[in-house]
This record gives structure tokens, sequence and C-alpha cells, in this order.
């Protein structure tokens, strides 16, 4: 049983869904990030970032513990240890690890600035939360194109759907209000219609 300690963020959700899809068994221990849940010596211990999500597996690699930060790794980890959600044939894997890491590299960290400049930057300036709208929009339209004629990003559902999902359903006013993105739209409602989709957002709140 492995052990996640995560909140209600992208990142949080984005390793509950790679549990959930992974059929991997795992306990939700759910941090209050606001009361500083996070800086507590004993979750300092787990990841000493104080940052969600982390995971403790007893039965990690040659059956000794491991204990993990970061989302990005966290999905990596699960697909290995199921061997699933990295495609078997070569090409579509290597399209898989390229957007994993358009999701994880670029669209996340762009999501995240609107989360900044619109609430914990000293001086808030609506331009500035337009800028990163549109940057967001901007890379989710190359997503776009990636996904038309087929159903997911790399052909099959694999790490980068897991990796990116997260982020647009957080976005997903700001997605639903833009123009065009039809195939970017229609794929996030085929990821939220997933069983272990669902099942994962509720168990992470």
């Amino acid at each position: 049983m492995i052990d996640l300690y995560t909140a209600s963020t992208g990142n949080g959700r984005r390793a509950t869904v790679a549990l959930e899809e992974c059929g991997l068994a795992y306990k939700v221990h759910k941090l209050d990030l606001a009361k500083g849940d996070g800086k507590k010596p004993e979750y300092l211990k787990i990841n000493p970032a104080g940052a969600i999500p982390a995971i403790v597996d007893p039965d990690g690699p040659g059956g000794k513990p491991v204990t993990l930060a970061q989302s990005g790794a966290i999905v990596l980890y699960a697909a290995e240890k199921s061997g699933k959600l990295i495609p078997k044939d070569p090409a579509k894997r290597a399209l898989a690890y390229q957007w994993f890491m358009q999701a994880t590299t670029d669209v996340a960290p762009t999501s995240s600035s609107i989360f900044y400049v619109s609430s914990h930057v000293p001086v808030k300036d609506a331009g500035n939360t337009a800028y990163f709208e549109q940057r967001l929009l901007t890379q989710l339209g190359v997503v776009d194109k990636q996904l038309e004629g087929q159903d997911y990003i790399a052909g099959e559902c694999s790490i980068a759907d897991i990796a990116l999902y997260p982020v647009v359903a957080a976005r997903k006013a700001l997605i639903d209000a833009a123009p065009g993105l039809a195939n970017v739209k229609a794929w996030a409602a085929r990821m939220a219609a997933r069983p272990a989709v669902a099942k994962a957002f509720a168990n992470n709140g």
C-alpha cells in the first residue's frame, strides 16, 4: 500500500490520477497547506521541501522502501511500476515523453503563474494575469493540433495525458470561454469521463 501525501492542487491531483490509472493500491493523507501541514517536522522527514505530493512505497525497487516527491516523478514511477501509461511502441513512447515534458515544464508553470500573479504577488496587475492566460491558451493551441484526429496526445492514454489533464481541469472556465481549442475541450471531457480519473479527483478533493 503506497502512502500518498497530497492536497487539492493540480500537482496533488496529477499524482493521484497516476496511481489510480495504474491500479496501484494507495492511502490518501490530505495535508492542509494553509494551516502549515507541509512544514510540520513529521512531513519534512518525507519531503524536506515541504511541498506536495509525495509518496512512500514500502515495496519499492528490489522490495525496498522508496520515498519520492514531485508529481512528474510520481507519474513516471507509477507508470514504470505498473507497466501502464508508457506506450510499448517506440515512436508513441517518444511522443509520450515529449508531451509529458510539455505539460510539466511549459503548461503547468504557466498555469501556476496565473495563480501567483493574480493572488500572491505584492502588486497585482490585471495585465500580467491576462498575459499568462493568453500564454497558456497559446501553449494549449499546440496541444490542440497534436490531438487532431486522435483521442489521446500520443495516440493512446499515457503519461502525457495524466500530466496535462489536472492543469486543464483547473483552468476549465478560461479554456471553455476561449475560441477554438475544440480538440482540447473534447479531450478534457474524455479524460473526465475515465472512471479512474473521476475516482482520483474524488479521493484527492
